[in-house]
């Protein structure tokens, strides 16, 4: 064979080989009865930096956005906070400063500003480790994971919420519209969870 001749076999072979590797693969399908289509990697929130697991910690993002919406309510002329009811019910579970809730807390308790704090601090440290243990391995920047330890301090529904399944599998962008779906409290739409989830939603999306 001429030179010229093997040189553009060569080439024509190298040509197909490109062409077949650049096909693109089928995109992923999440979907289920309980959620919503796939996503393909054309509408997916990004993931960055992403952070190992281990190294994942409430940041002050997410603590602001905790203490925003639960707010140290019923500050007492004397300085002491008392507790207060659900506001989903009604009643239990009562809940005093930044949002705890236990068997230590009722209708009595009063705690001082300090034990709320330190509460505070004890309780997103509690979320934070339910979370990375959640989520696994799965990249994960700081932003999302405020995001979701918000999510769980409010909800405690980390471990079974289509939500967690979502940004485990990398469908961030699915993930990021299943805060909206938990917006109810003792049957009802909360304004007040409407806002959470949508703030929720934004910090998510800006990691």
């Amino acid at each position: 064979m001429q030179p010229f001749l093997l040189f553009d076999a060569v080439r024509q072979a190298l040509t197909r080989s490109l062409a077949g590797a650049g096909s693109a693969a089928p995109a992923p399908d999440f979907g289920g009865p309980d959620s919503s289509p796939g996503f393909s990697a054309q509408d997916s929130v990004t993931c960055g930096p992403c952070l190992p697991p281990g190294a994942l910690e409430m940041g002050p993002k997410g603590t602001a956005l905790v203490r925003q919406f639960e707010g140290c309510a019923r500050l007492r002329g004397d300085g002491l906070v008392e507790a207060y009811p659900d506001p989903g019910t009604g009643g239990a579970p009562w809940t005093i400063g930044w949002g705890a809730t236990g068997a230590d807390i009722g209708p009595d308790t009063v705690w001082t500003q300090e034990q709320c704090d330190a509460r505070l601090a004890r309780d997103l440290a509690r979320h934070a480790q339910d979370v990375r243990r959640a989520i696994g391995d799965a990249p994960t920047s700081q932003p999302q994971f405020d995001a979701l330890v918000s999510f769980h301090y409010n909800t405690g529904a980390i471990a079974r919420a289509t939500l967690t399944r979502r940004h485990v599998a990398g469908d961030h962008e699915g993930a990021a519209r299943e805060f909206a779906r938990w917006n109810r409290a003792g049957g009802r739409v909360l304004k007040g969870l409407v806002r959470r989830r949508a703030a929720e939603e934004r910090l998510y999306r800006s990691g």
